[in-house]
């Protein structure tokens, strides 16, 4: 169960290499291949479990490596968010910034006139009066709304801790992580006990709209407009799209806001995809879009997303 947002083009995996049609057949007294026990498990396997808990399971490449973890979508109102207290005092440019922040707000401005300094405050004081007067009325109902609808609306949240993405090297060590009770931001959802007494290695079989690979688009955005694989940049944006939110990467999230050149190059390569008049538009306007600059920009984005991930064997 993917994002809602997913197009129902899925990447294609590199299928192996067939053997050529001259090669001899295999003699019919041999007997058949023993299955490679070390073989993924096939996206086939039974859903039932995921989709009865509403959890799935999710693998992404960056280009430290490829991990599993897990993803859920619930109401905003009944999650709490990932703590990024301590991951934010280990950041030292953040810690810088925040100290400038700091200091410009220690500022003051001294006015040696009293009677002007006061005049100033009158008028202030009578200005809030009035606007808080004026706005009172329709401001309680449209926060109101605003506040409700927001908290209804579904968000992501990651297998994450403290601000850090964990990913498992295997479906094996994912499922040892789950059943170990380990402190991390889904197990405050009502369905994690079950899926720790249910889970397996073999459900661990992420579906082609829950793999997403991120370290190819960095490489495919420097090939040029004529390389560019849709499928590939779509899903990559809605992966980081979710992951800036559920790991609180801000940055990330403005250069993905909606009137930014990336969220451009997004909308563009979805028009192009519905066909007709709107698919040519599209393509008109990705033509426009610098291929050095989406490259960069999403060079910036696969960097922040790897340095909050903690990898687990």
């Amino acid at each position: 169960m993917g994002n809602p947002k997913h197009t129902e083009v899925s990447v294609a995996r590199q299928s192996p290499q067939r053997p050529d049609a001259d090669e001899p057949e295999l003699d019919d007294t041999t007997g058949a291949a023993e299955p490679d026990e070390t073989e993924r498990p096939s996206a086939s396997t039974d859903r039932s479990l995921w989709d009865e808990l509403r959890i799935d399971p999710v693998e992404i490449a960056l280009p430290a490596g490829t991990g599993f973890t897990l993803r859920a979508y619930r109401p905003a109102s009944s999650l709490t968010p990932t703590d990024v207290t301590e991951r934010d005092q280990d950041d030292p440019f953040l810690a810088r910034r925040q100290a400038i922040e700091e200091e410009e707000d220690d500022e003051t401005v001294v006015i040696l006139d009293e009677e002007l300094a006061q005049e100033f405050a009158d008028e202030d004081d009578e200005s809030t009066r009035r606007r808080d007067s004026a706005a009172t009325a329709t401001d309680d109902e449209s926060d109101e709304a605003v506040t409700d609808e927001a908290d209804d609306e579904e968000v992501p949240v990651f297998l994450s801790h403290r601000g850090k993405l964990l990913l498992f090297k295997t479906p094996e060590s994912l499922v040892s992580f789950i059943r170990s009770g380990a402190p991390n931001d889904l197990s405050q959802l009502d369905s994690w006990n079950e899926l720790s007494e249910r889970v397996e290695p073999a459900d661990i079989a992420p579906l082609d709209e829950d793999t997403y690979e991120l370290d190819l688009v960095v490489e495919n955005l420097r090939g040029g407009h004529d390389t560019w694989d849709s499928t590939l940049l779509i899903e990559a944006g809605e992966a980081a799209r979710d992951l800036s939110y559920a790991l609180r990467l801000p940055a990330v999230l403005d250069m993905l806001s909606a009137g930014s050149s990336l969220d451009d190059l997004d909308e563009a390569l979805r028009g192009t995809a519905n066909g007709g008049i709107g698919a040519f538009m599209a393509r008109r306007r990705l033509k426009k879009i610098g291929a050095q600059t989406a490259s960069l920009g999403w060079r910036t984005i696969v960097g922040k997303i790897s340095a909050v991930v903690d990898w687990r064997d």
